[in-house]
């Protein structure tokens, strides 16, 4: 294999981070908000949308080996993996408008409408993102600049991650001027045409390092043995599944836990108190034509995204110094059980106790922030140890499994907020829910994800590739390489 291992540069990591910038952009929208656009947008009711997420979703997780087969055994000038950044750009744009417009169909039309247009676009985004993620680990074999290429890349997730859970929501009311099926419809535009343009940069800007060498040749059944012979590979993908089913179980629960559950007058009250509607009149009066929606609750569950976001990246910039001197492993499980007791929290505040919901939230988002760039490194690391065990390199299909998991854990969650919703008995014509409906919304945010990120910390105790293990293969390989 090509050994070089160069320093990357600065301008190769940021081109890289804005691939997955683009496909955040994307990503974090059905995370938070398909469920909400399904039932309270598009009319679908739960029961259909939530079999919609599972299923489309599960579709496109099933895809995600059989791509990454595809792209291990695919050769061009440009490699492997970076092509398919190319071919994909334009198709995944298209398809990310389409799946959120509201043709008006009837009630079968609208299902069938929106399961074709789901499925296509979590197909046309593995066939993007999985070449995508397997990238990083062919840039370069150098651990600590694989953690470094990591904590670029998961600012710009938070950077997406800001835009879509702090400002969607108003930017949709404002663009479809309070018509919110237009609105999505035109804000999805705007992100597609940002993310088509974003990956043709990643494309350009990123170059393969890590090259197999001519006489290595492996068949799919021996990548298949490899993977279920590999257990920091399946601790990494149940962990994957687990994680993805609480961050779209909670995340695309807290629109209605605002909306259904803290008390309208205590959200305009902190909003108050913490100067943010002193701030929006300020920007109204200095720049003309600006515009807010004066509705609170989409004011304050837009300032609370913010805050646990701006908290995350705060987060990130701890998570590459902790992990080069403990470990990835032990800094990941710690982080992640501290911010879980963050989640738990949320189970106990009252309605109108709106401050303190806001700081659980901050500290969740800095802690749970230190894991991020960890997650995607280790996974590049089980792709070393898995070179390392066998002398035979499979970055894509090692990455196909994880978006699996990504795919499988987000339809899951995505699912199960429709589904824990009609099973409570939610009916988006009430301005007022039953009180058992708003009981389950109050497990949704908070005890039902701590039970699936505790079991997520428990995966890494069946992952053995600690800091000592780290670097006895990076130096391994770079002696084979040589």
């Amino acid at each position: 294999m090509d050994n070089n291992t160069n320093k990357i540069s600065v301008i190769e990591k940021i081109g890289y981070s804005l691939g997955d910038l683009a496909a955040n952009l994307i990503f974090q929208t059905l995370m938070t908000f398909l469920a909400f656009f399904y039932t309270d947008v598009y009319k679908i009711p739960p029961a259909s949308a939530s079999a919609i997420i599972f299923s489309g979703g599960m579709i496109g997780a099933f895809f995600n080996p059989i791509m990454g087969a595809i792209a291990d055994r695919t050769n061009t000038r440009w490699g492997k993996f970076r092509p398919w950044i190319l071919w994909t750009a334009v198709p995944f744009g298209a398809m990310a408008i389409f799946a959120f417009s509201t043709p008006n169909f009837g009630p079968q039309g609208k299902i069938a409408y929106a399961m074709i247009t789901y499925v296509l676009l979590v197909l046309v985004y593995s066939a993007s993102n999985l070449p995508y993620s397997a990238l990083s680990g062919v840039i370069t074999g150098d651990m600590a600049e694989r953690n470094s290429i990591s904590s670029y890349r998961f600012v710009a997730v938070m950077v997406a991650q800001f835009t879509i859970q702090g400002l969607l929501l108003p930017l949709v009311l404002i663009f479809g001027e309070g018509d919110k099926a237009l609105g999505f419809e035109k804000v999805m535009t705007v992100f597609a045409v940002v993310g088509v343009i974003f990956l043709l940069i990643t494309f350009f800007t990123t170059k393969e390092r890590i090259v197999p060498t001519q006489d290595q040749k492996s068949s799919l059944k021996e990548d298949l043995g490899d993977l279920f012979k590999n257990k920091p590979w399946i601790a990494m993908l149940v962990l994957t599944i687990l994680v993805f089913i609480t961050l779209a179980l909670k995340g695309g629960m807290y629109i209605y836990y605002f909306d259904n559950y803290l008390d309208e007058a205590a959200l305009a009250s902190f909003l108050n108190k913490v100067g943010f509607i002193d701030f929006i009149e300020y920007l109204k009066v200095s720049f003309s034509g600006f515009d807010w929606p004066k509705d609170p609750v989409t004011s304050a569950f837009s300032l609370f995204n913010a805050g646990g976001i701006i908290f995350m990246i705060v987060g990130i910039g701890f998570s590459k110094p902790l992990a080069d001197k403990f470990g990835k492993r032990d800094v990941f499980v710690v982080a992640l059980i501290i911010s879980t007791l963050c989640v738990l929290a949320f189970w106990f505040f009252p309605a109108d106790k709106i401050g303190v919901v806001f700081i659980s939230q901050i500290l969740h988002g800095f802690f749970y922030g230190i894991t991020i760039p960890l997650l995607w490194a280790m996974i590049a690391d089980v792709a070393d140890y898995s070179e390392w065990k066998n002398n035979r390199r499979a970055t894509a299909i090692i990455f196909s499994a994880m978006i699996f998991g990504l795919k499988a854990g987000l339809s899951i969650g995505g699912s199960l907020v429709a589904g824990i919703l009609a099973g409570y008995g939610y009916n988006e014509q009430l301005v007022t829910q039953a009180p058992e409906t708003v009981n389950g919304i109050k497990l949704s945010v908070s005890v039902f994800p701590t039970i699936t990120f505790l079991a997520s910390a428990a995966c890494l105790f069946f992952y053995e590739i600690n800091k000592k293990m780290e670097v006895q293969i990076e130096e391994d390989l770079k002696s084979r390489r040589n």
